[in-house]
């Protein structure tokens, strides 16, 4: 009897009742930082960068939300990324593949109406043999390296390209790029080294459209808007350009559970190894989110949460699926098994947690796990 009242309450817990974070994401806000974008590109074109589970919030969600607000080009990294986003949107919209095609792939790309970004001779020529497979023009977008050495066509590989871009009539080439690796300091002399560099590839091989832009290169000007621009962290509330003050609005609010407090004497050890000990009595609460969860490892000592927009330090280090903060600037009591701090938020940017850690908002943003409960504004 017992054992069937349980298993019916149990079949009735939604899981947001079930879990101890909660990860918002405003759509609203990321329509009008879309919009923003335009604003500032137009005449040219905004597409959105939505590889990586659009940075870890849900390319489906976020993608249809732009092509709601006029978005037309979608960018992923991998081929996997743009099958999963294919059913998700209407057919006009396009989606490119920037890390291009591994061997074996090309017809099915071709088949499911995606566009690869081809950045080497080899992935020409496996796609440009597709083409001929299929006996139909398969369009392609080419990317350059402008001084990056990450992706796109080294300058030794110029030459060829121009040759069979004379022979291959069976690809369509929508438009050349390149990636700005500095565009984030506006005052970086790299910006202007590629600018130069994709200046001399324009006169290569013109009469080709350029896309150039990321977030950052949308703040640098007209010269490096192209025809079409691919931002992402600036959509999701990320600050475009280092040292600047953020223009776009937050997207992310993160509050997550308290799972235990206690409080200990002067000379208590927190976490693994011991790595803080008290240097009084102090209150702790046990926070129901570690570095499973997006919150790195380094933040013990460093970072912080907030509770009614009181700071509380992060102590120790953080484990897979806690932290510890100290709550001793809080009235006893205030906060409970249960109550909830405010990770992101009105008082702490994606920026914030990531400079306590030493690293990018790109990789706090993309590193919260699936555990959090997503909800959608």
């Amino acid at each position: 009897m017992d054992s069937d009242i349980l298993v019916s309450r149990t079949r009735t817990v939604t899981p947001a009742q079930g879990a101890t974070g909660y990860l918002t994401i405003d759509l609203a806000a990321l329509g009008r930082n879309y919009r923003k974008l335009v604003s500032m590109l137009s005449p040219v074109r905004a597409g959105a960068v939505v590889k990586a589970d659009a940075y870890g919030l849900g390319a489906e969600r976020v993608s249809r939300t732009l092509y709601r607000e006029g978005c037309r080009h979608f960018f992923v990294a991998q081929f996997v990324e743009a099958l999963r986003l294919r059913p998700a949107l209407a057919h006009d919209a396009q989606i490119f593949v920037l890390n291009g095609l591994q061997p074996g792939n090309e017809i099915a790309c071709a088949e499911m109406g995606i566009v690869p970004v081809l950045n080497s001779l080899a992935q020409w020529r496996q796609w440009s043999a597709a083409a001929r497979i299929l006996n139909r023009c398969l369009p392609a977008v080419l990317q350059f390296d402008t001084g990056m050495s990450r992706l796109g066509f080294p300058q030794e590989e110029r030459a060829e390209l121009a040759a069979a871009l004379r022979d291959g009539a069976n690809v369509e080439i929508l438009f050349i790029m390149s990636h700005l690796a500095s565009a984030d300091d506006m005052d970086s002399e790299q910006n202007g080294d590629q600018f130069a560099e994709m200046s001399r590839i324009a006169d290569e091989f013109p009469g080709f459209d350029i896309s150039f832009a990321n977030s950052g290169g949308v703040f640098l000007g007209d010269a490096y808007h192209g025809v079409l621009a691919r931002p992402g962290i600036a959509l999701y509330g990320g600050a475009p350009n280092a040292g600047e003050k953020n223009p776009m609005e937050p997207v992310v609010s993160l509050d997550v559970a308290v799972v235990q407090t206690r409080t200990v004497p002067a000379g208590a050890k927190v976490g693994y190894g011991g790595a803080h000990v008290t240097q009084r009595e102090t209150r702790l609460a046990t926070i129901a989110a570690g570095y499973a969860d997006g919150l790195p490892r380094c933040l013990g000592d460093r970072g912080a949460v907030y509770f009614n927009g009181t700071r509380l330090p992060i102590v120790g280090r953080v484990s897979m699926d806690s932290a510890t903060v100290d709550i001793t600037a809080l009235p006893e009591g205030a906060l409970t098994f249960g109550s909830l701090v405010e990770v992101l938020g009105r008082h702490q940017t994606l920026e914030d947690i990531a400079g306590d850690a030493g690293t990018i908002s790109y990789e706090i943003l993309t590193g919260l796990g699936d555990r959090y409960h997503r909800q959608y504004r």
